[in-house]
């Protein structure tokens, strides 16, 4: 499936299962009606900025936006073959990102991503419905990473762990690109709660 038709089929879904209009998510999410529709028709590659916004006001992590619906008549699999699992890069900085996890439902999300050489994404991730953690482990290259007032800059085999509840900024530094794993962890907040 064309990956911007994937995006396009879940934005609709999620905004749908929410019970949001196009002006309803438009407003939480700051990003407009129009750009919206044209996502939602397949028409528009939004880049990882946009898509992390429509991710928070949807209460999911920008992963959710990538992962194919199972037909009511088949049960999710639990295996993702390479060739099946979706590939998508940001129009914006050239990033590469493949959606490893299966369909089967798991509390744990596996992304890879390729980043390019001096290129940098900020995220502006606010308020969710969940708490969501997330591990990147640097398979190759060097990234400096922020999120929120803290910074760090890893090289190859280093790993940092961060929640996903402040502004967070990828940047690449170097002139060769970056590889890393990301691992992301959801847990809604009422079971965060019960078990504080």
């Amino acid at each position: 499936m064309d990956i911007n038709a994937l995006i396009a089929r879940r934005v609709r879904e999620l905004r749908d299962s929410h019970g949001l209009s196009l002006e309803a998510l438009a407003e939480r999410s700051g990003v407009s009606r129009s750009a919206i529709s044209l996502i939602e028709r397949a028409q528009s590659s939004p880049t990882a900025t946009v898509l992390d916004k429509l991710a928070t006001a949807l209460g999911v992590v920008l992963a959710s936006l990538f992962e194919a619906s199972a037909t009511p008549a088949e049960a999710p699999s639990p295996l993702a073959r390479a060739a099946e699992q979706a590939v998508w890069t940001d129009p914006g900085s050239g990033y590469v990102r493949r959606s490893l996890s299966p369909a089967l439902p798991s509390p744990i999300q596996l992304v890879e991503v390729h980043f390019p050489a001096g290129q940098r994404v900020a995220y502006e991730t606010g308020a969710r419905d969940a708490e969501i953690h997330q591990q990147i482990w640097l398979i190759e290259g060097a990234m400096e990473i922020s999120a929120g007032d803290a910074h760090w800059r890893l090289e190859a085999g280093d790993c940092v762990a961060m929640r996903l509840d402040c502004p967070t900024v990828f940047h690449n530094p170097t002139r060769k690109p970056a590889r890393y794993l990301v691992a992301l962890s959801t847990l809604p907040f009422s079971s965060v709660r019960r078990n504080a």
